[in-house]
This record gives C-alpha cells, structure tokens and sequence, in this order.
C-alpha cells in the first residue's frame, strides 16, 4: 500500500516535465486518489464482510498493482485520474483489512508486532523515493511506474496469505454483554483524526514542494526518502511508549510533535529545519494511525477501523481544497495552516483523555455454559488499557 499509494508524489515532477501533465491536473489526480480511499473506507462501513475476505484482499493488492502498470498505457488526464481513483479505493480496503486484521489476531501479543507491520507503510513510502533516485538517471515516467508496479508484485507475494479478521459471534456476544457506552469518547476521537486528515495530507503534499522551493534540488526527495525511513519504526517506537503512557496521552504527543515538524519548513526554512521536519513528521503521522485505531478497538465501537477511516478520508479531501487559495503566496502559509490544524487535533485529543475509560467494564447478563464457550473468543480483551496487548497503552 506504501508504494501504491505513495509512489505518486515523487513520480509527479517527472510527469510534469516529461508527460505534459499540469500542476492543476496534478493536483486532481492527487484528489481522484483520496476520494478512491474514502469510497474503499465507505465500502467497509456499509459492506463489513468486506473486511473479513481473503477474496477482497487479494482482489485489492492485484488492482493495485495493475493500477500501477496501466499508467503509462494512456496519456489522458481523464484516465490518470480513473486510475489514481481505483487505486486509492484499492489502497483503502488494503489498509482497513490488514488493520482490522491486526487488532483481531494480535491481541494478547506485544504491540511492537502491530507497529512493524504498520511500519511497512512508511518501507512503501521509502522504497518509492529511493526508486526514484536510482531511475532519475536511466529511465523515463512510463519506467518509474512500471518499476514502482514491479515492486507492489514482489510485496503483494510476501502479503497473500495474510488472514483478514475473523467473524465474531453475534448471538453470543448479544447474550452474555454489553458493551459500555463509549460514543462521547469516540467523538472526540473521530474529531481528533478527522483534523488529522486534513493537516497531515496538507504536509503529505506539499512538503516537498515547499522544501524545493527553498532548498538544493536532492533535499526535497532526500526529504521524502527521509519521511519513510523515519515511518517504519515509529508505530512500534510509539506501541513502546504506550507502556509507560495512556493512549489518549500518546496520541495528544503524537500530535504536538507532527504539528511542530509541519511548522519548520514555514518558520525556518533551510536545508536543517527540512531534515528534521522530515523526520518528525515521518516519526508521527503513522503512530497517530495507530494509536487512534487502536483506541477505537479498545472502546469497541462498531466498525470503528472504517468509520475513522473514512472521517480520515473526508479530511484528506477537503484539506488541499481548503489551502489552495494560500498557494498563490508559496508553501509556508499552507504548512503553517496545516500545523494549526493538527494543533486542533491534539486538542481533541486532550478533551479524549477526560474520563477515558482505560479499564473496560463488560455487564454481564445470564448465558448457558456454551454460550458463553462460543464467546470466549470473540470477544475483545478487556484487561488492561490496550486491546492489542495487555499491559500497554499503545
């Protein structure tokens, strides 16, 4: 999924000068892929048995890859943007069947496991700058996407047998609990990352354009090379703090942190500030995902992967719209509203950590000695603050 979501923004100047493609064709193309990722996140709101196909999954990872391969075919903007479409709807359904995947079969586990394998977005991401850096010199924008195409088989190889969330028995979970209300809660966490989604993808896209504008010309993909390294560990660097931590906590730091990295390009400039922006902002944006999906698993709100999900998605949307007046002036007045906005998002999650219910408390009602055999496994962890791993905040 980190290639074939991602792969797109250092493949965007080569197109440019290369394809013919405009900026206001590039940055639609860019609009085609997160509306796609909010109808694939839609798709797992309306359709949950979605989330628990193998069928689907596979299906996924196969159109992403052919949606890869197919852009060099055309040059039509028209079809471009099918295909951005097709594969952010791809690339969404990737993402909610392998994290809901992840909150079902590795509960009880250390929450490192979780981290790494949501790391292997920020390896995507990484992979694809450093794709670019070697191609620059021998090969054209038709043979960056079909190297980035090649490299989504070889990982689509290594993730096919990866088994989606299991069903839960409705009938016993109805019997012997009930869940506690948590919707207060769940609204300030939707809230949190739905302004997530608008700040990180107002960086997510033009941070590098920004950087170039101020810096040599290798710091901009150095940078973005730079934002995937520093994503592959950090989900599982923050599942380790979530020992110490509560995950309300984690998640209000998370977000300062982000929110800081956004804001040096604007305030600073430089090659220095670039770097560590970079890092910091590759160090957050995948452990706030986390954390948040996380904590809508332990609240055990109903499909709560796709609904955040989805609200994540809206946000993506509205945010490039909602800073494209600014970009008459450069970058710095996006980054530094984006900054505000992730501000508004940690805010959020301040109001999330009053009255947090870190202890679940399941009522019991009256259920037969099988009844309550056959929901002995379907039902989430309650010990502990963490519904991935006891003893851990996440």
């Amino acid at each position: 999924m980190g290639v074939g979501r991602f792969v797109y923004t250092p493949i965007l100047p080569l197109m440019h000068t290369q394809a013919g493609l405009s900026a206001g064709s590039g940055a639609n193309l860019a609009t085609a892929n997160y509306v796609g990722y909010l109808v694939g996140a839609l798709a797992g709101i309306l359709a949950p048995a979605l989330v628990r196909s193998r069928t689907v999954l596979r299906g996924s990872l196969l159109m992403l890859t052919a949606t890869l391969a197919a852009m060099p075919l055309t040059h039509s903007a028209a079809m471009w943007g099918v295909l951005r479409l097709v594969a952010g709807a791809a690339s969404a359904l990737v993402f909610v069947v392998a994290a809901s995947s992840l909150l079902h079969h590795l509960r009880g586990h250390p929450p490192q496991l979780p981290g790494w394998a949501i790391g292997g977005v920020g390896a995507g991401i990484a992979l694809s700058g450093l794709l670019l850096l070697g191609l620059r010199s021998v090969a054209d924008w038709r043979g960056a996407w079909w190297a980035s195409a090649a490299l989504t088989v070889l990982l689509t190889v290594g993730s096919w047998n990866l088994r989606p969330e299991a069903a839960a028995s409705v009938s016993g979970e109805k019997s012997e609990s009930t869940a506690p209300r948590t919707h207060r809660w769940f609204g300030a966490l939707f809230a949190s990352y739905f302004l997530e989604g608008i700040g990180y993808i107002v960086a997510g896209t033009f941070l590098v354009a920004a950087i170039d504008q101020q810096s040599p010309g290798w710091v901009g993909v150095g940078a973005w090379v730079l934002v995937g390294l520093a994503a592959v560990p950090s989900p599982a660097l923050w599942a380790r703090l979530g020992r110490r931590w509560s995950r309300p906590g984690l998640l209000l730091a998370a977000l300062v942190v982000q929110a800081a990295g956004i804001a040096l390009p604007a305030l600073i400039g430089g090659t220095a500030a670039a770097l560590i922006s970079a890092v910091l902002f590759g160090g957050t944006f995948l452990g706030v995902s986390m954390i948040t999906l996380a904590t809508g698993a332990h609240l055990r709100f109903p499909r709560s992967v796709a609904l955040l999900t989805a609200g994540y998605s809206v946000g993506q949307i509205l945010g490039p719209v909602a800073v494209a007046p600014l970009l008459h002036h450069g970058y710095r007045q996006a980054l530094s509203a984006a900054a505000l906005v992730v501000l508004a998002a940690a805010a959020a999650a301040a109001v999330l950590r009053i009255g947090f219910p870190h202890h679940m408390v399941v009522v019991r009602h009256t259920a037969t000695p099988r009844q309550r055999e056959s929901t002995q496994d379907a039902r989430p962890a309650t010990a502990g603050p963490d519904a991935l791993a006891p003893h851990s905040a996440n």
